[in-house]
C-alpha cells in the first residue's frame, strides 16, 4: 500500500524522454508544443543548460561540457515546468511535491502534446528521478536509526566519518531497466543539524526496448518501483519525521 506523507522530502522530481535519431525534429517543434500546453504552462523562457558528455578514448576517459539551448514552459508559480531540447522532453516538479496524482497528469499531458506534434519513432531513453533532501536535528544518533542504506566500515576501520557517498545500480525487468540509488550527506540548513540527499533515478537501460504507446505504462511501473525503493531506504523512525498520513 502506498504511503502518504504530510511533509515529503522530495525537492525535485523529473521525468525525461529522449527520442531516437529517426524522430524528425526542427526548430518549430517547441513552439508547436507550447500552443498545446500554454493553458497549464503559460510562462515561456529560453535557457542554456550545461550537459556533460563522457567518452572512452584510447587515452582514457574524456569529459566534455556542452551548452544546450532549451525552451522552458512553466506554470504561474514556476514549480512545474517542461523542458524541450533537440529530441528531448523533460517534465520537472519542484518542492512542494503534492504527490503522484498531480505529477502524473503533467507527464502524460506533455508527452501526448509532443506526440501530437512530432511522429515519435523510437525512445532512446526514458527516466524517472526523485531527489530527496532529508534533514535531521542536531544531536548524536546513529545512521542505522534512520536509514537502511548507509556506509559499511569493517571492524578494523574507524567507525566515525565526516562525509560519505554510497550508491549502487539495481537491475529490473531482466536487465531492461535499472535504478541508480545514491545517498550522500550535504550542507545542513541549521548549525549542528545534518542533511542528506537520497537520489533515486530509474531509467530504461535497453534503448528502444519499449514501444511509444507503452511509455506511460512504463512510467507508472517506474514510479511504483521508485516508491518501493524509497521506502526500503528508510526506517520507521525516519518515516515518522515526514508525518505519515493514514
Amino acid at each position: 500500500m502506498q504511503r502518504r506523507y504530510a511533509s515529503p522530502p522530495v525537492v525535485e522530481a523529473v521525468c525525461e524522454f529522449r527520442f531516437g535519431a529517426d524522430t524528425q525534429w526542427d526548430l518549430a517543434v517547441p513552439g508547436l508544443v507550447y500552443e498545446r500546453v500554454r493553458e497549464l504552462f503559460p510562462k515561456r523562457e529560453q535557457r542554456v543548460v550545461p550537459r556533460v558528455e563522457v567518452k572512452h578514448t584510447e587515452e582514457g576517459f574524456e569529459q566534455r561540457v556542452h551548452a544546450d539551448q532549451r525552451m522552458f514552459f512553466l506554470t504561474d508559480d514556476g514549480k512545474t515546468f517542461l523542458q524541450i531540447g533537440t529530441r528531448l522532453l523533460a517534465i520537472n516538479r519542484l518542492k512542494p511535491y503534492h504527490g503522484w496524482s498531480e505529477f502524473k497528469p503533467a507527464i502524460a499531458g506533455a508527452f501526448d502534446a509532443l506526440c501530437a506534434t512530432v511522429a515519435v519513432q523510437t525512445l532512446e531513453r526514458v527516466g524517472l528521478r526523485y531527489v530527496n533532501r532529508i534533514q535531521l536535528p542536531a544531536g548524536y544518533w546513529e545512521l542505522a536509526d534512520y536509514f537502511d542504506i548507509r556506509p559499511f566500515l569493517g571492524p578494523s576501520l574507524p567507525q566515525r566519518f565526516t562525509s560519505f557517498v554510497v550508491g549502487c545500480m539495481l537491475p529490473f525487468g531482466e536487465g531492461r531497466d535499472s535504478c541508480r540509488v545514491q545517498i550522500a550527506n550535504g550542507p545542513p540548513d541549521e548549525p549542528g543539524a545534518s542533511s542528506f540527499l537520497l537520489d533515486l533515478d530509474y531509467s530504461l537501460s535497453d534503448s528502444g526496448a519499449i514501444a511509444v504507446d507503452q511509455v506511460l505504462s512504463w512510467v507508472e511501473d517506474a514510479h511504483a518501483r521508485i516508491e518501493d525503493i524509497f521506502e526500503g531506504c528508510l526506517t520507521d523512525r525516519l518515516r515518522a519525521t515526514f508525518g505519515e498520513v493514514k
